[in-house]
């Protein structure tokens, strides 16, 4: 197999090299990942009218340093061997190559590289993964950061396209599927660079629809940090968004019982705050009408 050509590097940025090798010469990873542990969905609240944007609701942390294993060289990166990765299955099978010192920095990717022979091929099976995502996940690794899409403008069109634009929902979808990727190969860096781009796109209902049924198909009920902005903009914004999208949003919610508890609770803890500041201050809270129950 021919070496593939890629760019390298500058000279700032070293990378860490794994000299285990031992037995079989195909792996493949599973769906199962553990999934990080966080604080259960908290109270959100707003002004008056509305809620945070999304993009303002939770702002992302930067992105954490990639670590790095001192004493590095552009020599022990030359001679990293090349490994073949496999993504997908049959016809929609792509194969993507990379340099072993990479990919070891993923601690799931490394025991799976610990497992190669050293007279035997190297390569990577992953069935269950998207070819794009894991792109990313390469690019990230050469160059510390990924490439988002531009937004296709029709030929003749005087309408200038930009990188926070999705009008197919596309791009979010992209971004979450990073993140989810990340969080199996145990990369914190790219998880949050991914999170912090996906803040960084405006799309549309139906975009930000299909944007939450992946994350809460795809994410542990624990993880906050990405499916509490989700139901924090639904919450603002489902009493008037819902109507340009009413079947996919009905679907979403008897789909996603998940989902649906999280707006709701959002939604019902705001009303509490404004019904218990209304009372502090004195405000009437007006008559309650009794119930009316049948004469026995």
């Amino acid at each position: 197999m021919d070496t593939p050509k890629v760019q390298l590097p500058g000279p700032g940025t070293p990378v860490a090299q794994n000299g285990a090798n031992s037995n079989s010469n195909e792996v493949e990873m599973t769906e199962s990942h553990d999934a990080e542990s966080t604080n259960q969905i908290e109270e959100t609240q707003a002004e008056d009218n509305t809620m945070p944007d999304v993009q303002a609701e939770t702002e992302p942390e930067a992105p954490a340093p990639v670590q790095k294993t001192a004493g590095f060289n552009f020599l022990n990166f030359l001679t990293s061997p090349i490994v073949e990765i496999a993504i997908g299955e049959d016809d929609n099978q792509t194969i993507l190559t990379a340099h072993q010192t990479l990919l070891i920095e993923s601690p799931l990717l490394s025991r799976f590289v610990d497992k190669f022979e050293a007279s035997g091929p190297r390569r990577i099976a992953l069935p269950a993964e998207n070819a794009e995502a894991f792109g990313c996940f390469l690019q990230f690794q050469y160059t510390h950061d990924y490439t988002e899409t531009k937004p296709s403008t029709p030929a003749g069109s005087s309408e200038v396209a930009t990188a926070t634009t999705d009008n197919t929902g596309e791009e979010l979808l992209r971004h979450a599927r990073v993140y989810t990727l990340a969080e199996k190969l145990g990369m914190p860096a790219l998880k949050s660079l991914a999170h912090k781009k996906i803040h960084s796109v405006n799309s549309t209902p139906s975009g930000e629809l299909a944007y939450a049924r992946y994350v809460y198909t795809n994410t542990s009920d624990h993880d906050t940090m990405i499916r509490k902005p989700i139901a924090s903009y639904w919450a603002a914004r489902s009493h008037t968004l819902r109507h340009g999208i009413e079947e996919e949003w009905k679907k979403i919610c008897l789909d996603i019982p998940e989902f649906s508890f999280d707006v709701l609770t959002i939604v019902l803890n705001k009303k509490e705050k404004a019904s218990a500041n209304a009372e502090a201050e004195g405000t009437p809270r007006g008559r309650v009408a009794k119930r009316m129950r049948s004469e026995k």
